[in-house]
């Protein structure tokens, strides 16, 4: 969608960026300890996303692996944001909540549904209101986004209404992480 925007639209707002101190990870969990380890096996840390799974390509998500859940962990969270939309929040690309602590290895295309390949997680709204993946899409000229794949570790289940939005599920992590860990994947369209 935002591939059509020209290119300079996206170069006039290559300055207007949400920012990263208002991701989840810098915020509500600020004091949660970073344990978590999220990696892929797609890209590394701070590296490109290859196009398959942006809109460029398949839009598929990514495979992601989440390991050092610790023990006493309730449910696992999966927030992915881009502080590097120009609005004045995070763009949301994927809420996945209640997913159970054993569950740590998710296929690429995982996060299409709320269940597959053997695990079962509940989506929450992207910023498109949809359920799901939403794949990077960032305007042409507007320079790298960082699409940050955040993982929770919670002290208890997520209480959530169906489908929830991004401040739903600030809320929910108020006070209920006990233990964090981020992947950064990069994507830009010159």
């Amino acid at each position: 969608m935002l591939e059509k925007l020209p290119h300079a639209v996206g170069e006039a707002l290559s300055g207007v960026r949400a920012g990263a101190q208002k991701a989840a990870f810098h915020t509500v969990a600020a004091e949660a300890p970073a344990t978590l380890r999220v990696t892929s096996g797609a890209f590394a840390d701070t590296a490109p996303i290859p196009a398959r799974y942006t809109a460029d390509g398949d839009g598929l998500s990514p495979p992601l692996a989440i390991d050092g859940v610790p023990d006493g962990a309730a449910a696992l969270v999966l927030f992915v944001e881009d502080p590097d939309a120009p609005s004045p929040h995070p763009f949301v690309h994927l809420i996945a909540w209640n997913l159970r602590p054993e569950d740590q290895s998710f296929p690429e295309g995982a996060f299409a549904s709320p269940a597959g390949d053997g695990f079962r997680h509940d989506l929450g709204r992207n910023s498109f209101q949809k359920e799901g993946w939403l794949p990077p899409d960032p305007p042409t000229g507007h320079g790298p986004h960082h699409y940050l794949f955040q993982a929770f570790a919670l002290a208890r289940p997520a209480e959530l209404p169906a489908a929830p939005g991004r401040s739903a599920l600030l809320d929910a992590l108020q006070g209920n992480v006990i233990a964090k860990g981020m992947l950064t994947g990069i994507y830009e369209r010159a």
